[in-house]
């Protein structure tokens, strides 16, 4: 008997799933995140504008975008490399709302070119206050995983 119930129960839940399934594939599309504009400045000057949505990342950008960074973002953000390796104007720096990691440290001590102002854009999430970021791209970069 208790059986039957496990299984009758399990079948609602299963008609509930399934009906909520329905209506979120039905229902309104998420609204356009705003986009925002990001100067990449390549070590020997070119300025290469482009732009991202809210949410992405500066590896996100550049790939989105085909920007030509030699081996840029080789680990494809996963905390592997140094590849995508930047360095920001310390005011941009500062008003980044996260702080890096212990990981992402370890991954910039591998960087060269390293300041104080040095992050991996992969780790860098654009935001609405980000629109106009400037960042510099190292003329060299070190793939962590060699």
């Amino acid at each position: 008997m208790a059986l039957n119930s496990i299984f009758r129960n399990g079948l609602n839940a299963s008609r509930k799933l399934r009906s909520c399934t329905r209506i979120i594939s039905i229902g309104q599309p998420a609204p356009n995140k705003k986009e925002v504009q990001v100067t990449f400045v390549k070590a020997n000057g070119d300025r290469v504008n482009a732009k991202g949505k809210v949410g992405e990342t500066l590896l996100d950008v550049v790939v989105n975008n085909n920007i030509d960074l030699d081996g840029y973002g080789a680990c494809e953000g996963t905390l592997t490399c140094s590849t995508c390796h930047v360095i920001l104007k310390q005011q941009d720096y500062d008003s980044l709302p996260d702080k890096p990691t212990d990981e992402e440290m370890d991954m910039l001590d591998l960087a060269y070119e390293l300041t104080d102002t040095s992050r991996l854009g992969c780790q860098i999430t654009l935001t609405e206050k980000l629109d106009g970021l400037e960042v510099r791209v190292p003329a060299t970069i070190n793939d962590a995983r060699s």
